[in-house]
């Protein structure tokens, strides 16, 4: 059973967006990384947003310019799966959310890995005890759930399922902390796991409240912003209850959950946008309309407000 100091090689499975952000974030944190894709353009453009990334980063104060090349040396790309399982301590599945493909992925993973190896997917839908399914070695098959981008979102969901060992859960956690994030244990292998849950029922019922002429996009979304958003990193929904009191928000269920959104197909409002193109980013028109300016904009805020997080983060 291996624990955290026997680590050394991450192996990570598919060079996309997940796989390439992750890669950033273990050889930052001094692990030697094999970042695998079938494809040599995929592995080419990696390595070139890495680089990228990394002096994004440190632009804003999260990691040293200097350091930058030293991280990229960590990185050695392959095309070959056995390369990269090659004395791998822990692997990440970064695949494509298909079933079949990361039920053979892991059986293959299974086979040619070391028997003390963690085998991790990073699906952030799929069942992991359906995708370990078809493996024989269950008990070191488990669920992290990186957030995208995820060299900037601290949380990784470790997702447990009834076959996984203890010391497995144990090894993940720890190497999570180890790399700078901030793993949470969900300890049911549930669709959507934990955050998703979370996400989805806020966006059904912000969907919703267009959807029935109560409010316009922008007002629901100032409305979460200016209001119950600001609050959410420090006061959480469970802590707020305890903070106002189990009875207070006893008395508010009591009299306003009848009213909320509780259905459980997609709203019609999306499946008209759908109809009508509107798409938001992709065509230029969804709940508001976009430019190639305004989008890049939205995109460019956004990475510039997670670095400030992180960078304040580091600096603690």
């Amino acid at each position: 059973m291996k624990k955290l100091e026997d680590v050394k090689k991450i192996a990570i499975i598919g060079g996309g967006m997940m796989g390439h952000g992750t890669a950033q974030v273990f050889a930052g944190a001094g692990y030697d990384v094999g970042l695998m894709s079938r494809k040599e353009t995929t592995l080419a453009k990696a390595i070139d947003t890495i680089r990228k990334d990394l002096a994004f980063l440190a632009e804003r104060g999260v990691g040293r310019a200097e350091d930058i090349e030293a991280t990229m040396a960590r990185i050695k790309t392959t095309q070959s799966y056995d390369e990269a399982l090659e004395n791998a301590d822990f692997v990440l599945e970064c695949a494509v959310e298909d079933m079949a493909l990361k039920q053979e992925l892991f059986a293959m993973m299974d086979d040619k890995a070391d028997p003390d190896t963690v085998l991790s997917t990073n699906t952030s839908v799929m069942s992991i005890t359906e995708i370990a399914s078809t493996s024989q070695g269950r008990y070191r098959i488990i669920g992290t759930h990186w957030w995208n981008p995820p060299y900037l979102i601290p949380l990784v969901e470790v997702v447990r399922t009834e076959d996984v060992a203890d010391w497995a859960v144990t090894l993940t956690m720890d190497l999570m902390r180890a790399v700078g994030k901030h793993p949470v244990e969900v300890k049911k292998d549930v669709p959507g796991f934990v955050a998703n849950r979370l996400q989805h029922a806020l966006w059904r019922e912000a969907i919703s409240i267009v959807e029935r002429g109560i409010a316009d996009p922008a007002t629901v979304d100032e409305s979460l912003k200016y209001g119950p958003g600001i609050r959410l990193p420090i006061l959480a929904p469970l802590e707020n209850s305890d903070m106002v009191g189990a009875d207070l928000t006893y008395s508010i269920h009591n009299y306003v959950l009848k009213y909320l959104e509780d259905s459980h197909e997609p709203s019609p409002l999306l499946t008209e946008m759908i109809e009508k193109n509107e798409l938001g980013f992709k065509t230029g028109k969804g709940f508001y309309e976009w430019t190639p300016e305004s989008m890049k904009a939205t995109r460019d805020r956004l990475l510039d407000y997670l670095a400030r997080v992180a960078a304040q983060a580091d600096a603690q």
